[in-house]
């Protein structure tokens, strides 16, 4: 089922005001008026009323310098705050009482539930609180609330909001992709991988098959690009295609569709292209996504990546 015009002005409108929130949860409320004011332009469709810094609405600015009770959900690589969950408790809730006959995949619930449950073709939020949560128990400022629409399993809409660096990056299919209100665009020039800079993660597995696999990608591309950045983030990875810092970015075994719906729609939004790393199309319960500029350079990639072999607990390739 598609969203109208309206229905999806309506999501977007939600969709942004719930990560500003969330990302003023995390970093606080210290922001000045005229700070929020600038923020009102952010939205794709049209401007959204400022969210109020009050208790209810200040978690990730407020959380970032102070002291951080830290969990673990699968080994000590992989973390979790409070600030996560109350995050992701805000977004949920403004969603779903925006658009009760919708579905929501949030990354903390998912967790607790044992897995992320399957994806169906309804109009389906994936929502990720707080994407380098390693990053922000650190206090590196490489962090950000994502929030992803797919609508019969394609990514529709994407707001990632880095609240440290106040940078919202929001797209809807069919509308462009914006980075504070202003139209960005993927690199249009980059078309050879050898003069690309490309992102990846290293993720949090410690299993030796997986480091193995993971380090002869990071090798075959140190090799073939000119240079490699790892940031931390998924999501940030991927807004960096579409906001033409990156020219490539892939990642292999990430955590779930929160991570990359948003980012995904993003550069689709900006001109570039998302797909699966072996070249085949993007498929958003994969846990795998390859992002470029350019259709040249998305080919060169998956060509590099497909002669890197998978570790047996990696994703696989889907079908």
């Amino acid at each position: 089922m598609a969203l109208d015009a309206a229905e999806l002005d309506r999501a977007l409108e939600v969709a942004v005001a719930s990560v500003r929130e969330a990302g003023e949860r995390v970093v606080g409320c210290g922001v000045g008026a005229g700070r929020r004011a600038r923020r009102d332009r952010h939205s794709v469709a049209r401007p959204t009323p400022p969210v109020s810094c009050s208790p209810g609405g200040a978690i990730i600015r407020g959380a970032f310098h102070a002291p951080k009770a830290v969990t673990t959900k699968a080994g000590d690589r992989d973390l979790v705050t409070a600030t996560d969950q109350a995050a992701e408790k805000a977004v949920l809730g403004a969603l779903r009482a925006a658009f009760p006959s919708h579905s929501f995949i949030g990354e903390e619930e998912a967790a607790a539930a044992g897995g992320c449950p399957p994806i169906g073709p309804e109009p389906t939020w994936c929502v990720d609180p707080l994407d380098g949560t390693t990053n922000f128990v650190h206090a590196f400022p490489f962090v950000c609330v994502s929030v992803g629409l797919l609508v019969d399993h394609a990514p529709t809409l994407g707001v990632v909001f880095n609240p440290i660096l106040d940078e919202l990056f929001v797209a809807a299919t069919g509308r462009g992709a914006t980075l504070n209100g202003v139209p960005i665009k993927a690199r249009e020039g980059a078309t050879e991988l050898s003069t690309s800079l490309v992102g990846t993660e290293i993720g949090t597995s410690t299993d030796p098959a997986v480091l193995d696999a993971m380090y002869g990608r990071v090798r075959s591309f140190a090799s073939a690009a000119r240079s490699l950045r790892c940031g931390g983030s998924c999501a940030l990875g991927l807004a960096a295609v579409a906001a033409g810092r990156l020219d490539a970015f892939f990642e292999v075994g990430f955590g779930g569709p929160w991570d990359a719906v948003a980012g995904a729609c993003i550069v689709a939004e900006a001109g570039g292209v998302v797909g699966d790393p072996a070249g085949g199309p993007y498929a958003a319960g994969a846990r795998r996504v390859l992002a470029a500029a350019t259709p040249a350079l998305a080919a060169e990639c998956a060509a590099v990546l497909a002669a890197a072999p998978l570790a047996a607990a990696e994703p696989q390739v889907p079908q």
